[in-house]
């Protein structure tokens, strides 16, 4: 997909809206970073760091801006119960390709199970009941979820979705996300999962108390601590003795 019509290419704080310097959001440095400097987004982008590090700020702030639900769902979700997002989003100015779709899906995870209930009290082409929900896992719901939606064509955002999945059905998220792309979506991701952070053709972003970097895989913070913990988990687990 040419980057003009991509629904996202770049992001940065708004000029008419700009953020207090001693707000809180504003003292995270990799969210100081994008109000400085802005972001520009490829097919896909992955955000990786600790937690504190920002990551979910910046993507629930990018879905708000873009239009979608704070607590995840469609283009079409309009559902709320209790605000726990920053204001970042209202003081962000993006630009959409030429164009380009204006649909999307949020996934976030910490809000999914709400989402899901709201899910089962309403009709309509894009947000239908879930179906089988009470029946599976939080991860086969998950998956289940995105595999009826996959049609949609637009920005994917998806918010430490890992906490619903395991190893396999991580591996199942991963090929589902090379498959939006390669069909003209564009995929926004923050994660602590090595496994998903290996998406194929993703722009990485490490997010930390220098802000954010561009990363190689390899390079990652995240795949280095697994790495050395699975080849010797015992150099670790005597520490918790």
């Amino acid at each position: 997909m040419a980057l003009n019509s991509l629904p996202l290419r770049w992001i940065e704080e708004h000029p008419e809206a700009p953020v207090d310097p001693d707000a809180w959001f504003a003292q995270v440095p990799a969210v100081r970073q994008l109000l400085e400097t802005g972001i520009e987004f490829g097919p896909i982008t992955v955000f990786v760091g600790e937690n504190g590090a920002g990551k979910s700020t910046i993507v629930e702030a990018i879905a708000a801006a873009y239009g979608l639900n704070a607590e995840g769902g469609t283009h079409n979700a309009r559902h709320s119960t209790f605000a726990s997002e920053s204001p970042l989003e209202s003081h962000l100015q993006l630009a959409r390709g030429a164009g380009a779709s204006r649909k999307g899906v949020f996934l976030r995870a910490e809000t999914m199970h709400g989402h899901f209930k709201y899910l089962h009290e309403i009709e309509s082409e894009d947000e239908g009941p879930l179906g089988r929900h009470n029946l599976q896992s939080h991860g086969e719901s998950f998956l289940e979820y995105l595999g009826a939606r996959g049609r949609i064509r637009g920005l994917w955002v998806f918010d430490e979705p890992e906490s619903a999945l395991s190893f396999t059905t991580s591996l199942g998220l991963l090929a589902r996300m090379s498959e939006l792309a390669a069909s003209g979506s564009q995929v926004i991701l923050s994660t602590h999962s090595p496994v998903l952070a290996a998406v194929p053709g993703a722009d990485i972003y490490e997010l930390g108390e220098w802000g954010m970097r561009r990363s190689r895989y390899d390079d990652l913070e995240i795949v280095d601590n697994w790495r050395r913990f699975m080849a010797a988990p015992e150099r670790y687990l005597r520490h918790l003795e």
